[in-house]
């Protein structure tokens, strides 16, 4: 995936499902997300309860050879970069003014960075409300880059601020499956729409990508919908992520 020019080299080769689900069960099913009303340390709220997994292995690398830290940390500005361009016109056609998230911070520990007091730990990706601000373990994140490829780098960018967006737009649900499946189906829109727009160009595979990478992503089967800190079944997520990236924001009930 390509953002700005609108030009992309194919990918040589695809990833194979085994690789692809096994890394992302450890992805975003670990990729807690501090929001309002939900798990919001300002709220004096406990974090969600988080699953432990090992990090991706770093020796395994994407098929189209992209492997450095520097495409990774330009694909986080480049995501970054059209995630704000997106909701800066969501909100300007609404009539309204947009604050871009305040800052997109790494960290390469277990409590480098805090949110509301409360240290974040590794393997992980957050939006915290009281800060305003996304944060990711650097090192998790590029070996997931490297094993799965710039698509992940765009959707997890997209469901964090799609969190800061809900804070932004005083969305609050009772549970937390509810903010996190209309987060996926705004991180769906971002990208779909850009697409569309062709601010973005999907590579070869990307979209499959995203399909065999959301269908692996679900809650542990005897997780109960209600619990802070689910997600929703691989099902749920995928329909919420492909609803918005089909129909836009119009499926993800922001109003």
């Amino acid at each position: 995936m390509d953002a700005g020019e609108g030009i992309v080299e194919t990918r040589a080769a695809r990833r194979s499902r085994g690789l692809l689900a096994g890394l992302l069960v450890v992805l975003v099913a670990t990729a807690g997300c501090f929001v309002g009303g939900v798990s919001d340390p300002q709220e004096g709220g406990e974090p969600a309860p988080r699953r432990s997994a090992a990090a991706p292995d770093p020796s395994t690398t994407r098929a189209d050879g992209t492997t450095s830290v520097e495409e990774f940390a330009q694909d986080v500005a480049d995501a970054q970069a059209v995630a704000e361009r997106y909701w800066a016109a969501q909100f300007r056609a609404s009539g309204q003014q947009f604050r871009p998230v305040r800052r997109i911070v790494p960290y390469e520990r277990a409590g480098q960075v805090s949110c509301g007091g409360q240290p974040l730990p590794r393997n992980n990706a957050v939006y915290c409300s009281q800060g305003d601000f996304i944060a990711y373990d650097v090192t998790w994140s590029v070996a997931a880059f490297r094993q799965v490829g710039d698509a992940f780098v765009f959707y997890l960018l997209g469901h964090e601020y799609a969190h800061g967006i809900q804070v932004r737009l005083g969305i609050r649900y009772d549970f937390t499956i509810q903010q996190e499946l209309q987060a996926d189906c705004m991180a769906g829109a971002y990208l779909g729409d850009s697409v569309r727009d062709g601010t973005l160009t999907l590579g070869e595979g990307d979209l499959e990508e995203f399909r065999e990478g959301l269908a692996a992503v679900g809650d542990d089967p005897d997780q109960p919908w209600f619990a802070e800190g689910s997600h929703g079944t691989a099902e749920q997520r995928t329909e919420s992520f492909f609803r918005g990236y089909e129909r836009s924001l119009a499926a993800c009930d922001l109003g």
